[in-house]
């Protein structure tokens, strides 16, 4: 295992230094005036927060390393050489239209930065209309592939009393399949865990901007049979699978999420709390980008999802740059109506970072 050191007096003086010095420069740029301000002043606790939390989010995204896999995954192998994994297992797949998407589709799609690559997936309903059973068929390959070297702890706990897919991935989902309709073996854009790197699935729901979601047990399983090197070592990110939601007494309670990790030399899956959060996990996702989208009517909350989508950023930099354009009153009014919105201050705090 890696062994960290304290930080310096020194790097502490120089962090607080950085704070200070983007305070004075927010307040420069926005320039409130006196009754400005004092609104400010007036949502103190609630200023504090956000700057608190904003805070707390940029140093876990620029205190790691954006490369963290340590087995020496990088990027996803090629679509062809995932086309012919899945192939040797499942000889049926038709390929012809994952080919064209890739030649004619796919190199025109504007992707965010965090996206490592495109992986080939198998389209909803190939094996069974029952999600469980199709989960099944997948770990099934893998224990085959790691030549016995895996354990499914929840075997014969995959029917619908347990396990369920997340609707905002179902819906996403779906969109990306009926773009890519015909084909028996979908293309999608994820990456592997590592933008979620130590937040338990439920902090990485709500922080999916508006066109990611999580992925499901079953796509991941597939991602990490046509890329085993992402699970070879104990110290390899464990992969959450935020697309799922599982019960584990199949009481109707959904407070689980499965995940995989590799473990006394096998990869193995089971079900985690979806509150529960370690340095070495981390919530797998995909992305549908916007020109696959449906249009809708979007409201100002959209509005904002919609930047930070765009421009790879969190809702909370979104919002600034949004009220950018606006004078401090109307801040204060669309801060005022995103809490009405919402009805709950901690959902927006959440949100905004």
């Amino acid at each position: 295992m890696m062994t960290t050191q304290s930080i310096t007096s020194g790097q502490r003086k120089q962090y607080f230094r950085f704070i200070e010095d983007a305070a004075e420069r927010a307040l420069t740029e926005v320039n409130p005036d006196k009754d400005g301000i004092q609104r400010i002043i007036e949502h103190g606790d609630e200023f504090a927060s956000i700057v608190r939390s904003a805070a707390a989010g940029a140093l876990k995204d620029l205190s790691v390393s954006d490369k963290f896999y340590l087995s020496g995954y990088r990027e996803p192998v090629e679509v062809s050489d995932q086309i012919d994994i899945l192939r040797s297992h499942w000889p049926t797949l038709n390929p012809d239209g994952a080919i064209r998407y890739m030649q004619e589709v796919y190199p025109s799609l504007q992707l965010p930065n965090w996206i490592e690559g495109s992986f080939a997936l198998i389209r909803p309903g190939f094996f069974s209309d029952n999600y469980g059973e199709e989960l099944e068929e997948v770990l099934k390959a893998l224990a085959k592939d790691r030549k016995g070297k895996f354990h499914n702890y929840r075997e014969g706990q995959l029917g619908p009393d347990h396990l369920r897919q997340n609707a905002q991935t179902l819906s996403m989902m779906n969109q990306i399949v009926e773009r890519q309709s015909g084909s028996d073996i979908i293309i999608v854009p994820e990456q592997f865990g590592i933008r979620h790197r130590g937040c338990s699935v439920r902090r990485a729901r709500e922080v999916f901007v508006v066109s990611e979601f999580g992925e499901g047990a079953k796509n991941v399983g597939t991602m990490i049979l046509t890329n085993p090197i992402r699970l070879q070592h104990y110290d390899d990110f464990w992969i959450d699978c935020p697309g799922d939601e599982y019960a584990p007494d199949a009481d109707g309670f959904f407070s689980n999420a499965p995940y995989f990790y590799f473990s006394f030399g096998k990869v193995e899956f089971d079900s985690n709390r979806v509150d529960n959060f370690f340095d070495y996990y981390g919530s797998l996702s995909g992305f549908l980008p916007k020109s696959l989208q449906k249009l809708q009517e979007v409201s100002i909350m959209d509005a904002f999802c919609f930047i930070s989508a765009e421009l790879s950023v969190s809702i909370l930099q979104a919002f600034c740059l949004f009220h950018q354009l606006f004078p401090v009153k109307e801040h204060i009014f669309c801060y005022q109506l995103l809490l009405f919105l919402y009805k709950d201050a901690r959902i927006l705090l959440r949100n905004l970072v």
